[in-house]
């Protein structure tokens, strides 16, 4: 009887090692999976993370070239200004021409001479009196 005994003791531990055994595979296959789907997760974390630098890069050209137009656009209001300025100051010079040939000037008589001290000189002054 005692070798019935220790063989169903051993069938036992057999039965049991084989059920542990089973229990640390199916573990195994667990933990594989669940690296599996980290390891699927950190590549597509890692493609995004790619989108986004290119993204990125392409946001500063972008930027860049935004920036590059406004400096353009400012060049070009400080040029129209000054032309703008230049225009009112050619106005303002034309005005003052044009004050300038409407005063009458004053003529002297075709027989009169004018000395070296800008008098004219000639005319007839009448003494009567």
């Amino acid at each position: 009887m005692a070798s019935s005994a220790s063989g169903i003791q051993l069938a036992t531990q057999s039965a049991w090692q084989q059920f542990k055994l089973s229990l640390v595979e199916r573990d195994a296959d667990r933990a594989e999976q669940q690296a599996r789907s980290l390891r699927s997760q950190a590549n597509a974390a890692q493609r995004e993370v790619s989108r986004a630098q290119d993204n990125a890069r392409s946001l500063q050209v972008q930027a860049g070239k935004a920036e590059a137009n406004a400096d353009q656009a400012s060049r070009g209001i400080a040029a129209v200004r000054t032309v703008e300025d230049m225009g009112t100051r050619l106005s303002a010079v034309y005005d003052r021409v044009a004050q300038v040939q409407s005063v009458p000037v004053e003529t002297t008589p075709s027989d009169a001479v004018v000395n070296s001290q800008g008098q004219v000189t000639g005319q007839v002054v009448s003494v009567a009196a």
